[in-house]
């Protein structure tokens, strides 16, 4: 099995001064996650070999919509969820509970995560996703290839909803692997329904906005961080590893995983909101000032608007799909005039603040504590 390694009781964690060097948050990441992201991606590899067999039986056809759907999953990835899950558990059970009859429901939140990529990429009509081509421009590049009739960009599109709908069932099929209880095995699902419910109010919510930004407000960007990504980032993931462990839902730790994901959750939403305008596209796999060119109402650009002068926020509705890059940069650069970058920047160290006072209440594993301090910074002060 791929994920013979980490068959023993425990992870391995960061040494004392992980991360020292170039890239410090990028380094504790990494100590902390490395083996845990090694067994997920091991257990997603071996899940995914028998699905796509699967499929390949069904009609030759499958071939490529099964190897879209396998990459859309593989292809990179930081693995957030499983391994806030991962902290979360460990935080609970301590170091001597063995990982494999868990694993499953861990890898299971990256296929969900992976259905709600492919159908983010599908409503924002992004291109790239890590650097490689998304699911529906993939499709619609082998449409064209093999010379099918039809709209190449309509099929693309149609294929990669239903790329997201499979991993959103292979999701569900892989959490029913995890050897639980029955009576914890229907908790775990209560938490992790909550996060699918909670993702799609997110994710309507942020659509509504690109459609009504007239009518948005900085509140309700922050409302879109807090349910598209917070939730389903950290929050709930925690949440789903504190089930997974089997802690009482009024557990005192169950209130501090919620104070701390939700923190941490919407500090790491807002530094995508900086990655999205200013971020290097070599290091996030996505190019820089999408939302700039669309108006997206992130809580960086309402933030903007409002702090704006009346000359600055004319400016700022310049918002369109023809902008030239260096249009691209001018806008940048005045939204950093306006002063949302310093404000978001403190709403970060605020909300990184908030998450690690409530670690100090928590009753937790003190390896589990230590992970979940440096996790905070390395989710929230990344270049990807």
């Amino acid at each position: 099995m791929a994920n013979d390694a980490v068959a023993g009781d425990a992870l391995r964690v960061a040494p004392a001064g992980a991360g020292d060097g170039d890239d410090p948050v990028g380094g504790v990441l990494a100590a902390f996650t490395h083996d845990l992201v090694t067994a997920v991606d091991g257990t997603l590899a071996d899940f995914l070999a028998t699905e796509i067999a699967a499929l390949h039986e069904i009609d030759a056809a499958m071939g490529g919509f099964a190897a879209t759907a396998r990459d859309c999953v593989l292809a990179g990835g930081k693995r957030v969820r499983p391994t806030f899950a991962y902290w979360g558990w460990r935080g609970v059970v301590g170091g001597d509970e063995p990982l494999p009859p868990v694993l499953p429901a861990l890898a299971a939140l990256e296929l969900l995560h992976t259905f709600a990529l492919v159908h983010d990429d599908v409503m924002d009509a992004s291109d790239t996703r890590r650097g490689l081509p998304t699911a529906h421009r993939a499709a619609a590049a082998r449409h064209r290839a093999a010379g099918h009739t039809g709209d190449p960009e309509r099929y693309g599109e149609a294929v990669a909803v239903l790329i997201g709908d499979l991993c959103m069932v292979w999701a569900d099929r892989l959490l029913g692997q995890a050897a639980l209880p029955p009576a914890r095995m229907l908790e775990l699902r209560r938490c992790y329904d909550q996060m699918r419910v909670e993702t799609v109010a997110g994710q309507f919510l942020d659509v509504l906005g690109e459609h009504d930004a007239a009518n948005w407000s900085v509140d309700r960007a922050l409302r879109v961080v807090r349910y598209k990504t917070a939730s389903y980032t950290v929050q709930r993931p925690l949440l789903f590893g504190a089930c997974l462990a089997g802690v009482d839902p009024d557990a005192p730790t169950v209130a501090a995983y919620t104070r701390y994901g939700l923190a941490v959750g919407e500090a790491f939403q807002l530094c995508d909101d900086l990655l999205g305008v200013y971020g290097d596209p070599a290091t996030t796999g996505k190019p820089a000032g999408d939302d700039l060119r669309t108006g997206k109402p992130t809580a960086l650009l309402m933030l903007a608007r409002q702090l704006a002068t009346p000359a600055q926020r004319r400016a700022l509705t310049r918002a369109g799909a023809d902008l030239t890059e260096p249009e691209v940069a001018g806008l940048a650069e005045l939204v950093a005039d306006t002063g949302a970058v310093d404000r978001i920047d403190r709403m970060i160290d605020d909300r990184v603040a908030e998450a690690l006072a409530a670690l100090e209440s928590a009753s937790i594993d003190e390896t589990a504590r230590t992970a979940l301090t440096g996790l905070a910074a390395a989710a929230t002060r990344r270049r990807a």
